[in-house]
């Protein structure tokens, strides 16, 4: 009886150490920029259970069986994170990929756009307010080019999405201004 009191009554270090290292090798692997909500779970659970072995320490009957349960299921929870976070980041590098490739089309098609538009007085101004625009535009691709070859994958999505939203901005307002021209 008093080996099974005393078998209770250790703190699970092992266990501690390798839920620690599946939180490191997590956080490794980008978790908390590619499946953040997943990656605070899996802290906050650690938080919880190291909580509950002070709890535990605090007593003359230790009982670290449920904390040892928590420390496997957070363990397990930890390596599906750190999966999840590497699945994730191979979405978001080919989707980085696809819009790269979306906005260079929409960015050629621009500049045959601004060709065809319309230069009265007030086109004039406009259309070098959209040639500034392009510009910074070109300038966040390049960017964000930088970002995805350095493999900052979310930095250079966040980026090329924002840039194309404006060159597509840019392609509609001149596609209606050419229409409004040919009426």
């Amino acid at each position: 009886m008093v080996a099974f009191l005393s078998g209770c009554g250790k703190v699970p270090q092992e266990k501690i150490d390798a839920t620690n290292a599946a939180i490191t090798a997590a956080q490794t692997a980008e978790a908390a920029v590619y499946v953040p909500a997943e990656f605070t779970a899996v802290q906050d659970s650690m938080k919880a259970i190291m909580a509950e072995i002070e709890v535990q320490n605090g007593k003359l009957f230790k009982k670290f069986g449920p904390v040892t349960t928590k420390l496997d299921e957070t363990l397990a929870a930890a390596n599906q994170v750190t999966a999840n976070a590497g699945t994730r980041k191979e979405e978001v590098k080919k989707e980085v990929e696809t819009l790269m490739t979306e906005i260079k089309a929409v960015i050629e098609e621009n500049v045959t756009l601004v060709k065809k538009a319309p230069r009265g007085k007030e086109g004039a101004a406009v259309l070098e307010q959209i040639k500034t625009e392009m510009a910074t535009i070109d300038a966040s691709v390049l960017e964000a080019q930088g970002l995805y070859d350095k493999g900052a994958y979310m930095d250079a999505d966040n980026k090329v999405k924002a840039a194309k939203e404006r060159a597509v901005g840019i392609n509609t307002e001149l596609k209606e201004a050419i229409a409004k021209v040919r009426r």
